[in-house]
């Protein structure tokens, strides 16, 4: 197995490509922390772990809130010992919305959550990789972070500064032996997406712009993301690695 005797941390893991991944994470032999602002989702995530042999627990946090992250962190500590691998996946997205029509506090939740929430899970993360002597932090950012689309400003910058954010601490903590790297996923099959005004008619204009003809699923993101938290990828770090459908040629 390729996470055998890891501990990873899963943020946004109560659906989706968080689940999907603590899923294979947890198949792949890792101890899991699941990690979602919705309780009840995580812990359906951590029976379904279960069901299947594996260790998880459920933490319910907002990834936004300092005291949270810390508490997300000596939770998974309490239970498990150590923290091999943190996946920042928690995101908060949006609504297609003209730039002049979006509420700040709608800016403010966004640049909260998907940029914030790195900051503030790395700067509790990182003194016990360092202290272990190493460890794997993977950001969920998005082909958006690259290629924006029309309506999705305060959501393209903020993936965009998730990208840049990767890079930077890749450079920052590599003389501690700590790896990170992002994820550009594509527009994803999920839940989420009819929340989000997802049509059919709107869902075909989106897969007529990926070359591969199709929209992402959770497990394709959880299949890069099991490759970045591995030893295969131990000479890989700041790398943005696009699961895009080739949406940003």
């Amino acid at each position: 197995m390729r996470l055998s005797n890891k501990v990873a941390l899963i943020t946004g893991a109560g659906s989706g490509m968080g689940q999907a991944s603590a899923l294979l994470f947890a198949e792949e032999g890792a101890k899991a922390a699941v990690v979602d602002i919705n309780g009840k989702a995580a812990q359906q995530t951590v029976n379904l772990i279960k069901e299947k042999g594996g260790d998880a627990v459920s933490i319910e946090g907002d990834v936004s809130k300092a005291n949270d992250v810390a508490g997300m962190i000596k939770a998974t500590m309490d239970a498990f010992g150590r923290l091999d691998i943190l996946f920042n996946n928690a995101g908060y997205p949006m609504v297609p919305t003209p730039l002049i029509d979006v509420e700040e506090e709608l800016w403010d939740k966004i640049m909260d959550v998907n940029v914030k929430g790195i900051f503030l899970a790395c700067k509790y993360a990182v003194p016990i990789m360092r202290q272990q002597g190493g460890g794997v932090i993977i950001n969920t950012a998005s082909i958006s972070g690259v290629r924006p689309r029309p309506g999705q400003s305060p959501y393209a910058a903020s993936k965009a500064a998730a990208i840049l954010l990767t890079k930077a601490l890749a450079v920052e903590f590599a003389p501690y032996k700590i790896r990170v790297n992002c994820i550009n996923p594509t527009a994803t099959e999920t839940p989420m997406l009819p929340l989000l005004g997802t049509t059919e008619e709107s869902k075909k204009v989106i897969i007529s712009t990926i070359p591969l003809g199709r929209m992402a699923l959770p497990k394709d993101i959880a299949y890069a993301a099991l490759y970045l938290a591995s030893d295969e990828s131990a000479m890989v770090t700041g790398t943005a690695l696009n699961v895009d459908g080739g949406r940003g040629v």
